[in-house]
């Protein structure tokens, strides 16, 4: 499964910039999305922003996110119980 998530960059040097999605922190490449600029929200797949998006799609995203995330807490909580 493939999986963009949505993140604000932060700070941009050169081709290279640091993102932060839901707290947390990473350098990606912005060398597919020219133009874009501090404050601006990408999706991020595979260390590289691979598009532009706006804040009402992110907001979108970022639960969903959340959910994955708590669904493999559940997961890998029920299998180290049952070890």
């Amino acid at each position: 499964m493939c999986l963009a998530v949505p993140a604000r960059i932060v700070q941009i040097t050169g081709d290279d910039a640091i993102v932060d999605a839901m707290g947390n922190q990473w350098p990606v490449r912005i060398t597919l999305c020219p133009g874009v600029v501090c404050g601006q929200l990408v999706l991020i797949h595979a260390g590289f922003a691979i598009a532009a998006i706006d804040e009402e799609r992110a907001r979108e995203i970022w639960p969903l996110i959340a959910e994955i995330d708590e669904f493999n807490e559940e997961q890998t909580h029920n299998y180290k119980g049952n070890v």
